[in-house]
């Protein structure tokens, strides 16, 4: 699998952005990467990155998340030490970005930085059962609100279709014809297919090997 020095995964409320993130900061990892993951989520405070905090740390990635993730605080502040994710070329990071247009916002700062290094994945996670991304016009609407709040367009699409611990190889695959119509409407290609390690299993004729989820970051809709 190709990486770029940057990833960031963005999408509505409950896409399952959190949970890849984590994922594929601990493959970069095993691969024997430095990495370096970031928790712009602004908006919901509630499933934060700093979730897997002790699992990160046992891989030697560094997270980086408000102070007040995980407290009854609600501060929407971005981390000073986030610049480090754009400063520092050494280090893989991985971005989470938060919930549609607002959490977006917070990207915004960064944004030229990135777009003048020009080695990044900007990645669209696509959950197609859920209500606001349940048609490709619906979820067309929603990439152009998050790319007009931070300033940096979509260049790939990763296919999380899911309906939490219900999901089935059958529930997997009837997703991969409508990924295929939100691809072709924006031209952006699918790169992934993401699904849970078990389930994984059962797909491997896809014509993407889906990235395979660990059972214990499972991200459940909510």
């Amino acid at each position: 699998m190709e990486h770029k020095r940057l990833t960031l995964f963005a999408g509505h409320y409950g896409s399952g952005k959190t949970n890849i993130a984590v994922n594929y900061a601990m493959l970069l990892a095993e691969e024997g990467k430095k990495v370096c993951i970031a928790d712009l989520d602004i908006v919901n405070p509630y499933f934060r990155t700093k979730d897997s905090e002790s699992e990160l740390t046992e891989k030697g990635i560094s997270l980086i998340s408000s102070k007040y993730a995980n407290s009854n605080v609600d501060l929407p502040a971005i981390p000073a030490e986030s610049y480090r994710l754009v400063q520092d070329k050494s280090v893989h990071g991985v971005i989470d970005i938060g919930g549609d247009d607002r959490g977006a916002y917070a990207l915004g700062r960064f944004a030229d930085a990135i777009k003048a290094e020009n080695d990044y994945r900007m990645a669209f996670v696509l959950n197609r059962y859920r209500p606001l991304t349940s048609t490709v016009e619906d979820a067309v609407e929603i990439m152009k609100e998050i790319e007009t709040a931070c300033g940096i367009g979509f260049n790939c699409i990763v296919n999380n279709s899911n309906i939490g611990s219900e999901t089935t190889k059958e529930t997997v695959l009837e997703s991969v014809e409508f990924a295929d119509r939100l691809s072709l409407a924006t031209g952006l290609p699918i790169w992934l297919h993401t699904v849970e390690k078990n389930i994984a299993e059962e797909l491997s004729d896809l014509p993407i090997l889906p990235l395979k989820l660990q059972k214990k970051y499972f991200d459940l809709p909510n």
